[in-house]
């Protein structure tokens, strides 16, 4: 064992502050601590204590977060390579039982696996990971290592461009750890091809939090002309053609995505069922609402990127969920489809079925509620963390 591991931070909760930790959470925020050691590097291990002197577990400190200290485990134990070998094969192993011989997945979801701040996506043989915790950063040699003995990929590269890093005192970087990553990688969905581009755009480069919900908008979509809203690579618009669709637009703002999602439709034969726009959702959708478009849809996509980066951006983004989704309601006639997701956490699954109510009532239509659902399996959600809760997709009927 390190010295760093020998030799763990001392933390001690405010009378009272153990409730939630006991129930299950994962994170104890600075102001629960009854004193917060500064001289503590970031990303140090630190053994909890309750205000009775009960040790809790061993987590990852960062005194200049609010999330002060993210929990590792329930038991002192050390916090090596074979540690994160360990939690990495369990989740590996979850994902084989859930999602059978996929070769392209979330291999790692923070938190909901056991690994706080740590999310990694597999493509084919490569894998890019998010950091989003200084506990993890100061210990990437150890979770490159424990991957490599693993699974052996041919890459490991940081995509770290995600806002929470700043919240940590990490820079936002984009960098190779390991091997040689390609500049595209083609992967498998349900037999559709897609092209990736590993280190650069959003995310990781592709949602598979969405699997589920794009097989459940395909089951919707023949016979039906589409609007796709976001469609960033082109997933969603991509099932929808297979499935039958009659015509699908597919809109978004960056062009680089877009380059990628036409050579995906390209790849699988569907180039002449999807017209792929560069352009603004708001922009798309007053042309259809005010008829300067001919083909009007029967079914609406909308899956924008999270509007509330933190919680008091939460009202202001509601607002515009609001327009976003009664504009979409409005240009349906009678048996539209709305196929609508939001993807942040603080956004909660009671305040995104508040969000569809006000905006069938500002469109003055009248909308049935479907089916409500959640993350693909690959995202799995932990009870006791709702933070952990973040993506919602509702299928909806107007009239």
């Amino acid at each position: 064992m390190s010295a760093e591991k020998a030799e763990l931070v001392a933390l001690t909760l405010k009378p009272g502050e153990e409730d939630r930790l006991n129930h299950g959470h994962q994170w104890v925020f600075s102001n629960e601590l009854a004193a917060v050691p500064k001289t503590a590097a970031p990303g140090s291990l630190a053994l909890l204590s309750s205000s009775r002197g009960k040790a809790l577990g061993v987590g990852f400190y960062n005194p200049n977060s609010l999330i002060a200290w993210r929990l590792l485990a329930r038991e002192p134990r050390p916090i090596d390579e074979d540690f994160f070998k360990e939690r990495l094969e369990r989740a590996l192993d979850r994902r084989k039982r859930w999602l059978g011989d996929a070769r392209s997945f979330r291999l790692c979801f923070g938190e909901s696996d056991g690994l706080p701040g740590l999310v990694i996506d597999k493509y084919e043989d490569c894998l890019v990971l998010e950091v989003l915790s200084a506990g993890i950063e100061r210990r990437l040699d150890e979770v490159c290592s424990a991957l490599t003995a693993l699974l052996k990929p041919a890459a490991i590269h940081a995509s770290n461009g995600h806002p929470a890093r700043t919240l940590e005192g990490l820079p936002l970087e984009s960098r190779t750890l390991a091997g040689t990553l390609p500049d595209k990688v083609v992967i498998d969905e349900d037999g559709l091809k897609f092209v990736v581009a590993l280190g650069s755009g959003q995310k990781t480069g592709f949602y598979f939090d969405q699997r589920d919900n794009r097989r459940a908008a395909a089951a919707l979509a023949k016979g039906r002309n589409v609007l796709d809203l976001y469609c960033y690579s082109g997933a969603f618009a991509m099932h929808a053609a297979r499935a039958g669709a009659l015509r699908v637009v597919a809109v978004d703002s960056s062009g680089p995505a877009l380059e990628a999602a036409r050579e995906s439709a390209a790849l699988n034969g569907l180039s002449d069922k999807i017209l792929f726009e560069e352009g603004d959702a708001d922009g798309i959708l007053a042309e259809f609402s005010t008829a300067r478009r001919q083909l009007m849809p029967d079914m609406v996509l909308v899956d924008p990127p999270s509007l509330v980066p933190s919680r008091k951006h939460l009202n202001k983004a509601l607002k515009a969920y609001v327009r976003l989704n009664s504009n979409a309601m409005r240009v349906l006639s009678g048996g539209g489809i709305v196929v609508s997701s939001t993807c942040s956490h603080h956004v909660s699954r009671e305040t995104f079925v508040a969000m569809l109510r006000e905006s069938a009532g500002k469109a003055q239509k009248s909308v049935r509620l479907i089916e409500l659902r959640g993350a693909a399996k690959d995202h799995p959600v932990l009870l006791t963390m709702p933070e952990t809760e973040y993506l919602h997709c509702a299928v909806l009927e107007v009239s």
